[in-house]
Formats: structure tokens, C-alpha cells, sequence
């Protein structure tokens, strides 16, 4: 993992990464170094961690730093878990379509969770870069998947980012795997468009980021109202975005979200 102060960023923005340069005595930019962590603060606390960790969960750090012994036996209690919800359905998890179907969940699940343990900084992989760039990036119809948190069912769906740099870019693929980095968790699409957005502005600092995201929610379609044609939409406008109609309008017309 690459902790911010070892992320270099071409040119002049050095704090595009919430870090800054120093200079010497002729005024030449000299090693670039970590601002004050209180800088990262978001709206609802610390949002980006000094280690990369954007808002862990209280196990997080546990799980990526345990032992391999630590693992297999967290991976054992997982299995444990699901063979007794076999047996409460009245299941057999000892007959053959059954008997892997344990361990399968099992890792299914850590992959659907991984999004916990990603640092930002390895997320984004140097990959921020001074631009004089002032108009408006969209990335479209990135596909997001998650779990509910209610459920633990999925949601699945698209995501459209848009944000007008400050004097820095970031490079396209980076804004799909912030989206995949919140959606591997468990979740809800509220506060999973709220992630994305306010990272993106945290480490960015452009001057305003937009997030619109539509899904289908299996929890809906599956059980309880059972609606398969429902589709939930949700949206987070920061920056300019919130606050200039124009830029908002554009964004809302380019992305076209349910065309």
C-alpha cells in the first residue's frame, strides 16, 4: 500500500491528492509531503484514513491484517454459519449439490466485502495528473454491484460520474474503481452514491463532483413488494454542481440517466 506522501503527481496541483510541496529558498518544488490529516476530513468525520481506508468498518483493519491461521479460521466460521442456515430450511448440506455450497458462500462473500479492506491510494495507483482542464468529465454507465445491508440480497445497476476539475485529472478507469471499491461492501444505494461523490472530492478538490446511480434491488423484486420492474434512482451534486444550474443541467442531459 502507498501512503500519500509517496504518490508523486506530475506538475504544479500537488495537493490534488490532499498533499502539498514544499519549496526552497529559489522557490523550486522540493519533496512533496502529507498535508494535515484534518484535511481529509468529510462531512460525516474522517472520510480518507492516513493509511488509504475510507470510512473501514470496525473489523476492517482486523481482517486485513490477521494471520493466515486468523483467516482460516474466520473462513471455517463462515462455512459453520451457512450449513446451519441449510439445516434451518430444512435443507440437507451433507447431499451433493450442497455439500461445497459452504465454502462457496463463503468466498463469495469476501469477494462481495473487499471493498472494505482498499486503500484509495492503491485504488488510484499514481494515477492523478495536472491538466488545464476546466470543462466537464463524465464517465457513463459504469456497472456497480452490491449486497444490501438489510437483505443481504444484491442490487445491481449503473452509475454515471461526472466532475469539472480544478486544475487536475484523474484517469477514466480510476472513477470505475472508486465505484467498485464502495460497492464491494455491504451496503445501501444512498450512502453508496454519497462514497463515491464525496471521495472523489476529497481527493480530487475539483470544483464540483456529480454521482447519479439506478438500480434494481433484489430485495424488491424477490421478496416483499415484489416489483421486477422498479428501478431506484439516487444522486449526489457537490461543488458547483449544487450550486450552478448550468453545470447541472449539462450533466443531467449527457448522462440521460433511464434513456
Amino acid at each position: 500500500m502507498l501512503p500519500p506522501s509517496s504518490i508523486p503527481i506530475t506538475g504544479s496541483h500537488g495537493n490534488a491528492l490532499m498533499l502539498s510541496k514544499a519549496s526552497n529558498k529559489d522557490g523550486a518544488s522540493t519533496a512533496i509531503q502529507p498535508t494535515d490529516p484534518a484535511e481529509h476530513l468529510g462531512a460525516a468525520g474522517q472520510l480518507i484514513h492516513p493509511d488509504g481506508l475510507v470510512q473501514p468498518s470496525t473489523g476492517t483493519r482486523a481482517r486485513i491484517q490477521e494471520s493466515p491461521d486468523r483467516t482460516a479460521e474466520r473462513f471455517n466460521k463462515m462455512c459453520h454459519a451457512v450449513r446451519t442456515i441449510l439445516e434451518c430450511v430444512g435443507e440437507d448440506p451433507r447431499r451433493p449439490g450442497l455439500l461445497d455450497t459452504p465454502e462457496r458462500y463463503a468466498k463469495a462473500m469476501m469477494t462481495f466485502t473487499e471493498g472494505y479492506g482498499l486503500s484509495v491510494w492503491d485504488v488510484l495507483n499514481k494515477a492523478v495528473f495536472d491538466e488545464d482542464h476546466s470543462n466537464l468529465v463524465i464517465e457513463k454507465g459504469i456497472d456497480v454491484y452490491s449486497v444490501c445491508e438489510h437483505h443481504l440480497v444484491p442490487f445491481m445497476g449503473k452509475m454515471h460520474i461526472g466532475y469539472i476539475p480544478n486544475g487536475s485529472i484523474v484517469g477514466i478507469s480510476k472513477l470505475a474503481r472508486i465505484a467498485d471499491m464502495f460497492s464491494r461492501r455491504l451496503q445501501v444505494q444512498e450512502r453508496l452514491t454519497t462514497e463515491v461523490a464525496n471521495t472523489i472530492m476529497e481527493v480530487l478538490r475539483p470544483q464540483g463532483v456529480a454521482v447519479i446511480m439506478e438500480a434494481s434491488h433484489m430485495c424488491m423484486v424477490m421478496r416483499g413488494v415484489q416489483k421486477s420492474s422498479a428501478i431506484t434512482y439516487t444522486s449526489c451534486m457537490l461543488g458547483s454542481f449544487k450550486t450552478d444550474d448550468r453545470a447541472r443541467n449539462e450533466f443531467l442531459s449527457l448522462v440521460g440517466a433511464g434513456r
